[in-house]
């Protein structure tokens, strides 16, 4: 390449030499003391060539960079001049002597080609000869004059520009080819992640057995590593066991799972039913117990799972001893290929080669049936044994770890119906150790090192080789039939949504992780965490009293009761720790994105995702840093003063600007000693985030350039009730549309405290009332000076969602036990079911119209389910969406542990599930739509982003042209005829049915929704 580059710059100086020779001649033979010093003419400053030489060992070539304004120019050709003016001969030669200021060339160019801004000027104007300072130089010589010739512009900027071009070139090849192999790292640490995890654990409890054989005493090993390196050898050896007792049978008398038993090798389904056992334990219920049906099929679909990559691997592998001369073969070719597809990017087709293996799917009879045979196993051979207390002569207690037994539960309270289920329950001993141990444990689709496939189908996208689905279906055959069908043209625009989501890029706020690693530490209970203590069990009463019994049991069942959700809060809390410091030192990773059944999209990974908790959105940052920029500042305040909240997230925006003006103390000195100093960021309600806030607003703030400074923080722009947004823009009503921000404000619309003040005026007249004629009057009186925002929050929010009376009683009695005022259980009882019922009128008044809308649609499902056929539309980008509310079927499977229970789709319709949930679930489907919609045109305008239903998130930077997005894409999504395109639909889907027709609607322009700066804020 340096040879290539020194040969081109020869040639293009040879060629401007001879191409230019005669005129100089005959311009120097004209005036000897020519001078034509155009200087001025030039605007822009250019490099200008002195001297070269070929390369050498210690550069590529030498050149003397002068500024246009220098005296002394390019070329130096002494002009032989007679004074006899007969004489008009002139030679000409070049001279070669290089002057002592000649720089080195080569690394001034490449800067020069890395900062191209600054390189690359436009030049103007024309040849230029300037005469030296002296216009006559001897140099020894009578008569002799050097004129000094200038680069044509022209001649320079195509040099300049061609050899640009080159390094540029060659920069980018360079680039590129590093880039490649980086990527090509990632993507084969990502395909063993995926295909290898089980094998890499089998080995290493075979090495930490062969350590413990070769020192005679155990690694110092955590406690769930411990356990598992006792249970891994007996477990695996009865599984041998279990094999040949099964291969050695005749086929009339093998069990069902026999010929599934035998397609992986005993340590591997040692370890995967350990794994699968206890991560079910950790992630389950609060009790520590876990259904058998549940365990059976997810040990079941695991074991599945990996037969397939265990043969796609044995087949891809190195050649055995024993294979044939065609098997060899047959491997060679297939290896070739599998290498081929992976190099080339193309994981759809080497999947394939995956699925091609002659192996059926299961089924979840077969899954269930395998998964009990293992589990049954696994609770014979999985001991625990107790810290010892005895004498050294004692023997040591032993017990298991798992036990099967049956659990009885009654529909309602008090009622007749009775429930019986099988589950396996886990020692307390082992419970208590393992929320220490969540790092321990194979987490299944951790975030992926590189940008997932696109979605091109049901199955088509997502991860590498895991299994990957488009929907979370749950089983509805419907359904997965409905989405099989759609072609790839009709859901593109879905697809490019998924694939927008799982390629936005992220990583661990280190300094966040590293403030909650040392709370964490101290035993949380602070910023949101779990306090990492049991609450003491009290003790049980010496005396026989009755009532001091009762109150003891009462007191000791209220302590389990608090431990079991502590327990399971621990476990989840380090569930995402475990993932976040198994990341923190990843440049970037990624998070495959699928939908459920009415088209909202979530991450694939259940743990550490910005769709969970503080914990996990504090942790996470974009990968991609961007300069906070003009704007960025003003909107990272808004953002602090949302996620403090308390209120102060309904002001104006210049209201939250002050808000975060004046704590401007708190918020450095929190980002500085977040942990030991005055710690205001936990007095917000999402503190992590808010801490992460600090910190950046603290960098920007001290900077000399605010407006530079880069930032990973995504700013949230968050909707008004959005689920009463979308009825408000359904059904075109103004006094709605003004009351959910639809409409410009001064200040934002806070539709909960208009609903508040609707129920205090309810409660106030009627606690005018005769007590002895209207029983709610003295409810009225004790809940009236109860009724605040806060309490009628949560039952607003989810009525548009399809909240029953039942739901929003418990929704306020929850509330009102927070509050304290009330203790007496049927006092509480009373008030709930009054404040409910209440509530829920003020909203049939002030939301008439979003209310009619709901009953149509409620109308619609339920003659359509009448007619026993599921609640079936397409949502506005294409996607099938299917009611999959079905009476079950109970299918009975006899396994070796007990008799289990699968249920199975069946084929008569819920109606009346059918009809409730089919409002909010459309509802759902839109706004959905709405994300999607606004995820792809933020991509095609360069834009980072990230969703969370109604919640969208990008740069700081970007927040302005985000904004405008997504109002653009609400007023292009509703400015579609929707109610009038899902009547057709039923029409033309069920001709025998008769629909009512759509609510009338209100004249609100969509339009001004363009205009409203808190629609989304």
């Amino acid at each position: 390449q340096h040879f290539f580059l020194f040969f081109k710059c020869s040639l293009d100086l040879i060629f401007y030499i001879f191409l230019h020779l005669p005129s100089m001649a005959s311009a120097a033979a004209a005036s000897p003391s020519l001078s034509l010093n155009q200087s001025s003419h030039f605007k822009h400053q250019t490099s200008l060539i002195t001297w070269l030489k070929p390369p050498s060992s210690s550069a590529l070539f030498r050149r003397k960079i002068l500024p246009l304004s220098s005296p002394v120019r390019r070329l130096s050709l002494p002009i032989s001049a007679s004074s006899s003016s007969s004489s008009s001969s002139t030679s000409l030669s070049v001279s070669e002597k290089p002057t002592a200021n000649s720089v080195h060339f080569h690394g001034n160019l490449i800067e020069s080609f890395e900062n191209q801004d600054s390189f690359a000027g436009s030049i103007n104007g024309t040849s230029l000869i300037d005469e030296l300072e002296n216009p006559v130089q001897r140099n020894g010589i009578s008569g002799r004059r050097r004129l000094f010739m200038q680069d044509p512009p022209w001649i320079s900027a195509l040099f300049l520009k061609g050899l640009s071009k080159m390094v540029d070139q060659t920069l980018k090849i360079e680039r590129k080819d590093i880039d490649k192999r980086k990527f090509d790292s990632l993507r084969r640490r990502q395909v063993k992640e995926e295909t290898e995890a089980w094998e890499r654990m089998v080995d290493e409890y075979r090495d930490l057995e062969k350590e413990m054989c070769e020192k005679n005493l155990a690694p110092n090993l955590p406690y769930v590593k411990h356990m598992f390196l006792g249970w891994f050898q007996p477990l695996k050896d009865v599984i041998e066991r279990e094999q040949k007792l099964q291969k050695n049978k005749s086929k009339k008398v093998r069990a069902a799972y026999a010929p599934h038993i035998e397609l992986l090798p005993a340590d591997k389904m040692a370890v995967i039913v350990m794994h699968k056992m206890m991560g079910l334990v950790m992630s389950g219920h609060e009790d520590g117990c876990i259904q058998v049906v549940q365990a059976a099929v997810s040990i079941g679909v695991a074991i599945e799972q990996e037969v397939r990559i265990h043969n796609f691997l044995k087949r891809t592998r190195k050649n055995n001893e024993g294979d044939s001369p065609e098997e060899l073969k047959d491997k060679q070719l297939l290896r070739k290929r599998v290498n081929s597809l992976i190099r080339r990017k193309r994981m759809i087709d080497a999947l394939k080669v995956v699925k091609c293996e002659g192996i059926k799917p299961w089924g979840r009879a077969t899954q269930a049936k395998l998964g009990s045979r293992l589990l049954e196993l696994l609770i014979e051979t999985a001991y625990v044994q107790p810290p010892l207390t005895q004498s050294g002569d004692s023997i040591p207690e032993f017990r298991p770890a798992f036990r099967h037994k049956f659990k009885t539960v009654t529909k309602y309270p008090g009622s007749k119906l009775v429930r019986r289920y099988g589950v396996i329950e886990c020692d307390s001993l082992l419970l208590a150790g393992l929320d220490k141990s969540a790092k321990h444990m194979l987490i299944p689709y951790v975030p992926m090192l590189v940008p997932p496939k696109r979605w091109k189908g049901y199955d088509k996208g997502g991860y590498l080789f895991l299994p990957s689905y488009i929907m979370r279906t749950h089983g509805s055959k419907k359904q997965q039939d409905a989405l099989r069908d759609i072609s790839s043209k009709t859901a593109h625009r879905v697809f490019e949504a998924l694939d927008t989501l799982g390629n936005t890029k992220w990583r661990v706020n280190r300094k966040i992780l590293d403030v909650v690693e040392k709370l964490w530490a101290d035993g949380g209970n602070i910023a949101g965490l779990v306090n990492r203590e049991d609450v003491p069990i009290p003790e049980k009463p010496t005396s026989e009293d009755p009532e001091e019994m009762q109150s003891w049991k009462w007191s000791a069942r209220k302590a389990n009761k608090i431990n079991r959700e502590r327990h399971s809060l621990r476990c989840d809390v380090e569930l995402k720790l475990s993932v976040a410091r198994k990341m923190k030192d990843e440049e970037g990773f990624y998070y495959p994105h699928n939908l459920d059944f009415r088209g909202r999209a979530y991450p694939m990974h259940p743990h550490l995702n910005h769709l969970s908790s503080d914990l996990c959105r504090g942790t996470l940052e974009f990968a991609e840093g961007r300069p906070l920029g003009k704007q960025g500042l003003y909107w990272l305040k808004i953002h602090l003063a949302n996620l403090f909240a308390g209120g102060v997230e309904k002001l104006s925006h210049d209201g939250r600007l002050a808000f975060v003006e004046n704590h401007l103390d708190d918020i450095m000195e929190s980002a500085e000693n977040p942990v030991h100093g005055k710690r205001w960021w936990l007095k917000a309600e999402d503190p992590f985030q808010c801490l992460a806030a600090c910190v950046i607003l603290t960098q920007a703030l001290k900077s000399p350039s605010p407006s530079s400074v880069i930032s990973h923080l995504p700013i949230h722009q968050d909707g008004s009730c959005n689920g009463l947004q979308h009825y408000a823009a359904l059904g075109r009503d103004s006094f709605e549309a003004a009351a959910v921000n639809l409409v410009a404000g001064e200040k934002p619309a806070d539709v909960y405290s208009e609903i508040s003040l609707r129920v205090h005026e309810i409660m106030k007249k009627d606690s005018n009332k005769d007590p002895e004629s209207n029983p709610t009057a003295a409810l009225a009186k004790i809940l009236i000076n109860q009724v605040d925002r806060k309490l009628v929050k949560q039952t607003v929010m989810t009525s548009v969602y399809g909240v029953t009376y039942v739901g929003a009683r418990e929704q306020i009695k929850r509330r009102l036990e927070e509050k304290g005022v009330i203790t007496d259980e049927r006092m509480l009882f009373a008030a709930a079911c009054y404040s409910a019922k209440v509530t829920l009128a003020a909203l049939g008044e002030i939301f008439e119209a979003a209310r009619a809308i709901m009953s149509w649609l409620g109308d619609c499902a339920k003659i359509i389910a009448s007619d026993n056929h599921p609640v079936r539309w397409i949502t506005p980008l294409g996607l099938p969406v299917v009611q999959p509310y079905c009476r079950s079927e109970r299918h009975l499977i006899r396994t070796s542990l007990q008799v289990l229970a699968l249920q199975r789709e069946g084929n008569t319709v819920d109606v009346r599930k059918q009809r409730t949930a089919f409002p909010p679930n459309f509802v759902h489907s839109l706004d959905g739509t709405h994300m999607m919609m606004t995820a792809v045109a933020c991509r095609e305008a360069g834009l980072n982003f990230a969703g969370v239903h109604d919640s969208y998130w990008t740069h700081a930077c970007d927040v302005d042209t985000m904004n405008r997005i997504l109002r653009e894409k609400f007023v292009e999504l509703y400015n579609t005829p929707i109610l009038e395109d899902l009547l057709q639909s039923f029409q033309e889907s069920y001709p025998n049915l008769v629909f009512p027709p759509v609510p009338k609607r209100g004249n609100f322009d969509l339009k001004e929704v363009l205009r409203s700066q808190y629609f989304f804020n």
